[in-house]
C-alpha cells in the first residue's frame, strides 16, 4: 500500500475536473492526426473488417498457420522473394509437422492451393507474379499482411519496456525540426555555439579521466529502439514499393485502354508519377536512398555495427545475425522499389515505341493505297478534275502588314420634315453619264500597229478620233502606260484636239509617246 503525502492530497482534494472546459482529446493532436481517430467509428471499422486484408487476416480461420508461415519464410530471414517450388516446399514442411502435432484432419488442403487462396485478389496476404525472363511463378508478401504481422510481433511481451531512449529520440527530434526551421542566424549561430561548448566542456572532463558510460541498462534499451526502427524501416519499403507497384499497374491498363492521343496520354500518367515522387513519402524515400548509397556512410554503418554487437550486454541480449548486415537488408529493400519504378518508365517507352510503329505502319498503308489508285487510274483517266491538290507554296501573311483599326463612321441623320412640292432642278444630269470602253480603245491600237512597227498616240487619235474627250484621252494614256513596249520623246510633242458635247473646240499637248510592236 502507497501513501500519498499530505501536500499531495490537499493539492489533490483542490482540483476540480470541469469536463465543459476541458479539452476534447483530438483537439491536443494537429488536422491530419484529429482527421485519422475521428475517422474510426463503427462504419469505418466494419468497413475495414470486411476489406482490409491486414484485419482478414487476423479473423481467418488458420491465422495463426498464414501468419506464423509466412512470418517465419519472409520476415525471420528477410527474403522479398519466392519461388512458388520453395514456397510450396517449406509449406508442406509446415503442414507435416503441424499435422503430426495437431490430427491429419486439421489441414486438409495441400500447400499448392494453400498459396493460391493465400494470393487470391479477396484475401491478399500474397502477391503472385512472374518475375522478368523466368516462366515460373514468384511469391511476395503483401504491404497488408507486413502490418498485421508487425502488430502480432507487437503484442509479444518484451523482457523490459524501454522509455529513456524514445524520449531521447523524441527530444532530438524536436531539436531538428526546431533548428532546421529557423531563418534568424544570429539564433543558429548561438545554438551552435553552445553545443560547441558542451562538446568542449565534455572533452575536458574526459581529459580530466571523468569518463561518463551507459549502463547496462541504457545499452539495451536502446538497441532495443534500434531494432524496431530497423524492422518498421523495411515494413515502410514493402509498403512505398506497393504503392509504387499500383501506379505501375494504373499505367499498363490506360495503356491497353488507351484510343486518344500520346501527349494526353504521357501528360496524365508523368502527372501522377511526379505527385508520387514529390509527395512526402517520395522525398523521404529519395533522401534515404541518397543518404545509403553513399560509400562513406556503408561503411560507418558496417564499422558502428560491430563495435555494438561486440559489447557484452548487447550480446546477452542473443541478437539475431543478420543484424550485422541490416543495412545491405535497407539497399535490398530499396533496390526493389527502384526496380518497380524502372519498370513504370519501361511501360511508357514501349507504349512509345508501339505507337510511332503504328503509326509508320498506317503511312506505309496509305501510301500503298494511294500507288493502287494510280495504277488502277493510268490506262482510264477520268474526265475533268478528280484530285484536288493544296497550293504548293505557302502564304506568308506578316503581322505587321495588316492595316491598323478604324472605328467604323457613323453617319448623323437629322430628322428633317420634307416638304411637298416641284423642283427646280435638271434630273437629265443624273443620267448623262460618260463610259469609256477600254477594249474599243485597245482593239484601235493593235488594229493601227498590224500595219506600222510603231505609232504614237496622237496618230491612233488622228485615224480614231475622241468621241468622249478628256476621259478617253486619259484611257489612252493607260493603255500605253501597261502597253509592253513604250518609249517617250520628251524632245518632240503632239497635240490633240477634240470637241466637247457643247461644241466647244479643246487642245491637249503630251509629250510624244510611241508603242511598239511586239
Amino acid at each position: 500500500m502507497f501513501f500519498l503525502p499530505r501536500e499531495e492530497k490537499n493539492r489533490r482534494k483542490s482540483f476540480k475536473f470541469t469536463p465543459k472546459s476541458s479539452p476534447h482529446p483530438a483537439a491536443l493532436f494537429p488536422p491530419e492526426i484529429n482527421s485519422a481517430l475521428l475517422a474510426l467509428d463503427y462504419t469505418t471499422l466494419n468497413l475495414l473488417r470486411q476489406n482490409h486484408p491486414a484485419w482478414r487476416l487476423l479473423c481467418a480461420q488458420h491465422a495463426p498457420l498464414v501468419a506464423g508461415f509466412l512470418h517465419r519464410v519472409f520476415i525471420v530471414p528477410n527474403v522479398r522473394i519466392l519461388s512458388q517450388a520453395d514456397l510450396v516446399e517449406a509449406l508442406e514442411d509446415e503442414l507435416f509437422a503441424l499435422r503430426q502435432q495437431q490430427g491429419a484432419d486439421q489441414f486438409p488442403g495441400t500447400a499448392q492451393s494453400y498459396l493460391n487462396d493465400w494470393a487470391d485478389n479477396e484475401k491478399g496476404w500474397l502477391r503472385k507474379f512472374y518475375p522478368d525472363g523466368t516462366d515460373e511463378p514468384h511469391f511476395d508478401l503483401t504491404a497488408a499482411t507486413e502490418k498485421a504481422l508487425a502488430w502480432l510481433e507487437s503484442l509479444t511481451e518484451r523482457a523490459f519496456v524501454g522509455t529513456e531512449s524514445r524520449l531521447l529520440t523524441l527530444f532530438e527530434l524536436l531539436r531538428q525540426m526546431s533548428m532546421g526551421s529557423q531563418a534568424d542566424p544570429e539564433v543558429r549561430i548561438a545554438e551552435l555555439q553552445k553545443r560547441r561548448d558542451d562538446i568542449d566542456a565534455e572533452i575536458a572532463r574526459i581529459q580530466a579521466g571523468e569518463i561518463s558510460l551507459l549502463d547496462d541498462t541504457a545499452l539495451k534499451d536502446r538497441f532495443q529502439q534500434f531494432l524496431q526502427l530497423a524492422r518498421e524501416l523495411l515494413t515502410d519499403f514493402r509498403e512505398v514499393e506497393h504503392n509504387f507497384r499500383k501506379l505501375d499497374r494504373r499505367v499498363r491498363e490506360r495503356i491497353a485502354l488507351w484510343e486518344g492521343a500520346k501527349g494526353a496520354l504521357l501528360e496524365e500518367i508523368m502527372g501522377e508519377r511526379d505527385a508520387i515522387a514529390d509527395s512526402d513519402q517520395g522525398k523521404s524515400f529519395r533522401a534515404f536512398w541518397d543518404f545509403l548509397m553513399s560509400q562513406s556512410r556503408q561503411e560507418e554503418l558496417s564499422l558502428l555495427l560491430e563495435e555494438v554487437l561486440a559489447l557484452p550486454p548487447i550480446v546477452s541480449m542473443r541478437p539475431d545475425t543478420r543484424l550485422r548486415r541490416v543495412h545491405y537488408d535497407w539497399l535490398e529493400a530499396g533496390e526493389h522499389t527502384q526496380r518497380t519504378v524502372a519498370r513504370l518508365s519501361e511501360q511508357l517507352r514501349r507504349f512509345l515505341d508501339d505507337k510511332a510503329w503504328l503509326e509508320n505502319r498506317r503511312i506505309m498503308d496509305i501510301l500503298h493505297e494511294v500507288e493502287t489508285h494510280a495504277l488502277d487510274l493510268r490506262d482510264d483517266l477520268p474526265s475533268g478534275g478528280f484530285m484536288h491538290l493544296d497550293s504548293s507554296t505557302a502564304v506568308i501573311e506578316l503581322p505587321l502588314e495588316r492595316t491598323l483599326y478604324r472605328p467604323p463612321f457613323k453617319p448623323l441623320i437629322a430628322g428633317i420634315a420634307l416638304d411637298e412640292g416641284d423642283a427646280e432642278i435638271d434630273t437629265a444630269v443624273l443620267y448623262a453619264q460618260v463610259v469609256v470602253d477600254r477594249a474599243e480603245l485597245l482593239r484601235n491600237i493593235r488594229q493601227e500597229l498590224q500595219m506600222r512597227s510603231q505609232i504614237t498616240i496622237g496618230e491612233v487619235i488622228l485615224h480614231h478620233p475622241l468621241r468622249n474627250g478628256l476621259a478617253e484621252l486619259v484611257a489612252y494614256l493607260q493603255l500605253a502606260g501597261d502597253w509592253p513596249k513604250t518609249a517617250v520623246d520628251e524632245g518632240e510633242q503632239e497635240e490633240v484636239r477634240w470637241e466637247s458635247s457643247t461644241g466647244i473646240s479643246r487642245l491637249a499637248t503630251l509629250p510624244c509617246i510611241i508603242l511598239l510592236r511586239n
